[in-house]
């Protein structure tokens, strides 16, 4: 499989590094010194570009990539709440977009986990549920996107929760906390607490390896499908 990069920092080498071993071809690598590379043959001949930039750059990426016949897969976050409507019109008009807000194997089991928890706590509201997730200094949005998606699936099965807010007292919101220090490539943890005692589950990602391993099984993936994708489609837990 041919394959774009569409960012060169710690992630974007990682990925090179995994699809390299995988057998797949790197035909063109963007970064922001040479956005023109976007009107490249090479570029345009990837089967899919593997985009991680910033909240800023990533709609106007799928933007570029797209009008040269270029699926994209993503996981920049920060985007959606301007540009989601846009891109969801995008893919039912034709394009392609795998969007994960983690490509991690043991996020997608995490999360299938936090769904089968929330699913049962809704018939025990002694047990109030918050929030904590903690990134690297670098990360510039918060809470970060894997935290919201995780918050989103209690919100929807817990009835006494109607959204979820950072910085909040509010008990019928969940409270969601980020702490950014040293280079922690990611850790999430909910709590279920009660008078009676604490249920708490973490995802503690060890590096960003896994991350990146996700992302080129997710290209692989998108080259054989069309539309918006996300996790669940690759992952059916």
């Amino acid at each position: 499989m041919k394959i774009a990069l569409i960012g060169y920092g710690k992630m974007g080498k990682m990925i090179e590094e995994i699809a390299l071993s995988r057998g797949h071809e790197i035909v063109s690598i963007i970064d922001i010194d040479n956005q023109q590379d976007f009107d490249s043959e090479a570029f345009a001949s990837a089967d899919v570009a593997i985009e991680f930039t910033s909240p800023t750059a990533a709609y106007g990426n799928y933007l570029k990539a797209w009008a040269k016949g270029v699926k994209v897969v993503s996981g920049s976050t920060g985007w959606m709440k301007e540009h989601g409507d846009d891109v969801r019109q995008a893919c039912q008009n034709g394009q392609t977009l795998f969007w994960a807000s983690n490509f991690s194997i043991g996020v997608a089991i995490f999360s299938a986990v936090n769904r089968y928890l929330a699913n049962i706590m809704n018939q025990f509201p002694q047990y109030d549920v918050e929030m904590e997730e903690t990134h690297h200094v670098h990360k510039l949005d918060h809470p970060s996107g894997t935290a919201i998606t995780l918050a989103e699936e209690i919100v929807e099965r817990l009835d006494r929760k109607q959204a979820w807010a950072e910085d909040t007292t509010d008990a019928k919101l969940l409270r969601v906390d980020h702490i950014r220090r040293g280079e922690v490539p990611g850790i999430h943890t909910i709590r279920y607490d009660s008078d009676a005692d604490i249920i708490t589950i973490t995802h503690d990602a060890h590096s960003r390896r896994g991350f990146a391993l996700g992302a080129v099984l997710a290209a692989e993936y998108t080259k054989e499908h069309h539309g918006l994708l996300t996790i669940s489609d690759m992952f059916k837990f």
